[in-house]
């Protein structure tokens, strides 16, 4: 028999690993659950069976074969539970998870989060990286389509940027279009959580990289995928039902009939999350969904007070607290001249340069003097081609 220690990443505990010669763990509870989340990977009925029979994590690997009998597991998991395999890569992810300065929470540990926790069928672990802090407290979900309006981008940036000014957490999947908007707007005002579909070592799509870590730095990606685990399409409607579990209520904005975003929603209603939209053109396919929503009973928002106002207590009470002073002057820092700028900008659509100088008359270079200070005042987003928008 061996002991060694973890390294540096689980420090937190300062528990010795105590191992049988056939490489089953004693006393290590977390590397009980990451060598049972590999063996079944994903939300798994006979995951449940098995973890329903034994008292305690470790008393899983401590069993002979026959203990299994009557659980209808698969040969192959038994074999890799009874003959330490489980355990050996189990053990070797490990490494692999300290050699990248990442961090695992498992179901036992007490900074997994707790909401999360609550839902039917929970992942074994979570892999985080950046402060596993931001998972403390319930976030807010903003999903929607990938190839979204001007005027869904908009909505999902403002209502992000609000709540996470007023100390929510944004909670998406890093995706491109409203994904990425909900995680950036978050990110200019407070903090976000992304959930992949992929392990943290593989970003995607690749064109978010940047965000990955951005959001690393100031937030956490978070995801129940082992290293090196590709963004298979089937992960993502599994990985949906964290996003949803993370938060206390979820806002569709865009979204077609059928998508992935209707699907999230879905696993809120059934996790018993507040399920909200954001009403659209009703000429416009990605339109269906959240108006569709909206029909079935969710609550329709259009601003972060309704949102805050769709919260059960005291998320509810918190945040509506949080109004401030900055609301109420939030022009005073404009000159004139951006504040008419402003007015010939609209929020639901991106003007190119040509035509906002054909609309006020000013040169181009007036035009893009101005446009810098508001965009650097939060007030404009430029989109690429030179094409401008107010923000909401």
């Amino acid at each position: 028999m061996n002991i060694s220690y973890r390294g540096a990443a689980w420090d937190k505990r300062r528990t010795p690993v105590v191992f049988l010669s056939r490489g089953i763990p004693v006393d290590d509870v977390d590397l009980c659950w990451l060598a049972l989340h590999l063996v079944f990977y994903g939300p798994s009925a006979a995951a449940r069976r098995l973890t329903g029979r034994f008292p305690a994590i470790m008393d899983v690997f401590r069993a002979a074969q026959a203990d299994f009998d009557g659980l209808r597991l698969a040969p192959e998991a038994v074999e890799a539970i009874v003959s330490g395999r489980a355990v050996d890569r189990a053990r070797r992810e490990l490494e692999n998870i300290d050699r990248k300065a990442y961090t695992l929470l498992t179901l036992d540990d007490p900074a997994y989060p707790g909401y999360l926790r609550e839902i039917f069928d929970p992942p074994f672990v979570l892999y985080c990286e950046g402060d596993p802090e931001t998972l403390r407290n319930p976030a807010v979900a903003i999903v929607g389509a990938r190839r979204p309006t001007p005027y869904g981008r908009a909505v999902a940036e403002k209502l992000a940027g609000d709540l996470a000014d007023r100390g929510c957490v944004i909670a998406s999947g890093l995706a491109a279009g409203i994904d990425a908007c909900a995680h950036r707007g978050a990110l200019r005002k407070g903090r976000t959580v992304a959930v992949l579909g992929s392990g943290l070592d593989v970003p995607y799509p690749w064109e978010n990289r940047g965000l990955h870590r951005d959001i690393a730095a100031r937030g956490a990606v978070v995801t129940e995928y082992a290293l090196g685990t590709p963004p298979l399409a089937e992960n993502f409607p599994v990985r949906n039902r964290i996003i949803s579990g993370l938060s206390v209520g979820l806002v569709v904005v865009e979204a077609a009939r059928k998508s992935g975003s209707l699907i999230t929603a879905k696993l809120a209603l059934s996790q018993d999350r507040e399920v909200m939209a954001v009403p659209g053109n009703v000429t416009s396919e990605l339109s269906e969904g959240p108006n569709g929503l909206i029909r079935d009973g969710a609550r329709p928002v259009a601003s972060w007070e309704d949102v805050a106002e769709a919260l059960p207590s005291p998320w509810r009470e918190n945040l509506l607290a949080r109004r401030d002073e900055k609301e109420q002057n939030s022009g005073a820092s404009l000159s004139q001249d951006e504040c008419r700028l402003l007015d010939e900008l609209p929020v639901d659509a991106a003007l190119p340069i040509d035509e906002l100088a054909e609309r006020t008359g000013l040169s181009v270079s007036s035009l893009l003097a101005l446009l810098l200070g508001l965009e650097l005042k939060g007030a404009v987003v430029q989109h690429p081609g030179k094409e401008f928008q107010r923000r909401m």
